[in-house]
């Protein structure tokens, strides 16, 4: 079978990152897909944050056609220690990568020509992850019951829930799409039903660096 080539390629961590980002840019009004079978940009998940080291990267930047390669993936708890991490992989192979990650998103040209960008979870700075960003798109009218989702996640830590705490803002975007109609919704969709409102600054940010990158 011959090997499919991607001009245009995206890694991330998780199947759901993988299934959010492109229900988020329609809802930006870009179409994601230019055929039926052929995305605008293709997604990879590895499961992990395996994929920042320094062999990998080099393979990507090395593949067949390559004309740009984005890099999506969570700040945690740490989000300058992330960036060091990528920049050092990213070092033998983009030796002129900046020093600091721009708050607006890296967007840089490397040696050939491709255009390679890194997002950090959820907003380049803050700790967080995916769900710390979406938590940005909750709409206005549904503030009071999302500071109450809050409040309940963490009174359920007092009565056994067995959360970790660096998953408190999953729980905490769970909880409140638990509440909504229809209840329990993943992510993605709600996303395409409107549940969130992808109208918030960051969200646009975040939009405004993709297109950047990829030239859509």
């Amino acid at each position: 079978m011959a090997t499919r080539y991607y001009p245009k390629k995206l890694i991330v961590e998780g199947q759901q990152d993988k299934r959010v980002i492109p229900e988020l840019i329609e809802a930006y009004g870009i179409p994601w897909e230019k055929t039926k079978r052929e995305p605008i940009v293709y997604i990879q998940s590895y499961g992990s944050d395996d994929f920042i080291d320094t062999a990998i990267i080099s393979t990507e930047l090395k593949a067949s056609g390559l004309e740009a390669l984005g890099i999506i993936i969570d700040a945690d708890e740490n989000p300058e220690g992330r960036w060091q991490s990528i920049r050092n992989a990213c070092l033998p192979s983009i030796p002129d990568i900046p020093q600091d990650l721009p708050a607006t998103g890296l967007v840089h040209t490397v040696p050939n020509n491709i255009q390679f960008g890194v997002w950090i979870m959820p907003d380049n700075q803050l700790q967080g992850m995916l769900e710390t960003f979406l938590a940005y798109l909750i709409p206005n009218e549904s503030e009071a019951l999302w500071r109450y989702a809050q409040t309940v996640v963490l009174d359920a830590k007092k009565h056994g829930a067995t959360y970790k705490d660096v998953h408190l803002d999953k729980a905490n975007i769970y909880t409140w799409l638990a509440w909504q109609n229809p209840p329990g919704r993943q992510l993605h969709n709600a996303i395409q039903e409107q549940i969130f409102q992808p109208g918030h600054p960051t969200a646009q940010k975040f939009v405004d660096w993709f297109t950047r990158l990829y030239q859509i």
